[in-house]
Parts: C-alpha cells; sequence; structure tokens
C-alpha cells in the first residue's frame, strides 16, 4: 500500500503575506505545493504586521523596504517589490528616497566596529594617535550634536579623522535635520535597520529603541517593527525554493534520459 503524504495539500489560492494586492511569488506558490500547511502557517505568521492595523502598511512597506535595500542586504527583487507596494500605499518619492539614504548610511558601523578597535590596539602597542588640528570647523558635526542626535560611539572616528567625520555628518543630516519622517517613525524605521538579520547592531537597536520610547512609541509599536524584521526570513524560500525546483528537475531529466548507444553495448 502506498504510503499517503503528511503534507495537506489544499485547492486554496496562496496569497502574498506582504501585499494585498500583489501577485504572489511563484516561489511561493511551489512552496504551498510541497508543503501547504507548512506555507500556510510560515506565511501567516510573516503577514501579521500588514494585517494587525497597529503599524500603517505604508510605513510597515517602507520598514520592509529599508531591510531589502540596506547595504548589508541589497536583495533587488525585494527592493523593486516595496518601492511598489510602499508608493501603491501612499508614500512619496521623498519618503522612499529618504529610505535609500538610510540604507547606504548604515555602513557607518564599519568605523563604529573598527575605529575603537584601532584605538585600543595602537594604544596597546605604543602607537601614538595622530593629532589634529583643533581649529578646524567641523559644523555637521556641530549640529547634530545641538539637536541631540550625536552618538557616543562616533567619538573614536571623529577623534581619528574629524574632517572625514564632519563630510559624513554633512550627507547624514539631511536625514536627522529634515523633516521627511516625524521623529517617531524616524526612530522605528532606524530599529529596522540595526536589527535587521543581517546586520544585527546591538547597540544601535538600544539607542534607538530608547529614543523611540522617548519620542512616544509604544512597546506594541516596536514589537512590530522587529516581527517585521522576522518577516524578511521569507526570503531563504524565495531564494531557496527555484533553486531546489530547477536541480530536481536536472536530475529527473537525467535519470530518464536513454543510454547512449555505446554505452548499452
Amino acid at each position: 500500500m502506498k504510503r499517503k503524504s503528511k503534507t495537506r495539500q489544499s485547492s486554496k489560492p496562496i496569497r502574498d503575506p506582504m501585499s494585498k494586492g500583489r501577485s504572489v511569488d511563484p516561489a511561493l506558490k511551489t512552496l504551498s505545493e510541497w508543503d501547504t500547511e507548512w506555507a500556510e502557517k510560515y506565511l501567516k505568521m510573516c503577514g501579521n504586521p500588514w494585517k494587525n492595523g497597529i503599524l500603517p502598511v505604508k510605513l510597515v512597506e517602507l520598514i520592509s523596504l529599508g531591510l531589502n535595500v540596506t547595504c548589508t542586504n541589497l536583495q533587488g527583487t525585494a527592493t523593486r517589490q516595496h518601492i511598489e507596494a510602499a508608493l501603491a500605499a501612499g508614500a512619496t518619492r521623498e519618503e522612499i528616497l529618504c529610505i535609500l539614504k538610510c540604507a547606504s548610511l548604515l555602513a557607518i558601523h564599519s568605523c563604529s566596529l573598527g575605529a575603537p578597535m584601532l584605538l585600543e590596539e595602537a594604544e596597546a602597542m605604543g602607537v601614538k594617535t595622530v593629532q589634529h588640528e583643533n581649529t578646524k570647523a567641523t559644523p555637521a558635526v556641530d549640529q547634530i550634536r545641538s539637536i541631540g542626535q550625536w552618538n557616543e560611539a562616533w567619538n573614536p572616528f571623529f577623534q581619528l579623522d574629524p574632517v572625514w567625520t564632519d563630510e559624513f555628518m554633512a550627507a547624514g543630516s539631511d536625514v536627522y535635520v529634515g523633516k521627511v519622517f516625524s521623529p517617531k517613525d524616524l526612530e522605528l524605521i532606524s530599529i529596522a535597520f540595526d536589527a535587521c538579520i543581517t546586520h544585527m547592531y546591538a547597540p544601535g537597536v538600544r539607542r534607538h529603541i530608547k529614543a523611540a520610547l522617548k519620542a512616544g512609541a509604544t512597546m506594541e509599536e516596536i514589537m512590530e517593527v522587529l516581527k517585521t524584521c522576522v518577516a524578511q526570513g521569507i526570503y531563504s524560500c524565495v531564494l531557496g525554493v527555484p533553486i531546489l525546483a530547477d536541480e530536481l528537475t536536472r536530475r529527473k531529466k537525467k535519470q530518464c534520459a536513454p543510454l547512449a548507444p555505446h554505452a548499452q553495448n
């Protein structure tokens, strides 16, 4: 007797968990065909932030865009999908462009991580730190300090190269001084960047959670941001399922291929 598969099949159409109108990714259709029960459970969980109304769908889409376009991820197809969905949800060009700026500026964490180590190791080996002239103006740094957005973790690379640090802060001031997002929304977005599974920068997550609470965010709203980060796990299946399907097809064709005449002798 042929053993029945434990996987429950269903004719119920699969829905994109991250959009009300976007067609579902072919990989998720295949996943649903292979394991309907697990797919339904997993996609329901992933789609929760889009459906429970705690955060506006537009903000959830902008956060998802940031998670995919950030310099630690760079997922092209998903970036396009979430730009499309963000626009459909009412996002403006300026809002989306601000997300792209934030995603680019996240690269500063290379210096946040490395500059303190450079200072510590140089001191341990007796290497003297280059002394910079205090007369050089750093207006962008001064501006960031004046609005309370200076991060003490930036002190080491400011010490090492104040001019370059000021150049970076001049680029970053568009985000922190601009009026594209409210302070609360900007902090929620920043939590997502730092908590993203491809980044997981703990000091930044804690800093932005504190700032978000101070700006009026609720615990529920912050939890929604973290849940949206978890929903990124879906792209493991989006990436892997088509590759598995292709390899299974290739092996099947290879097994079914007739032997060449010389191989039959």
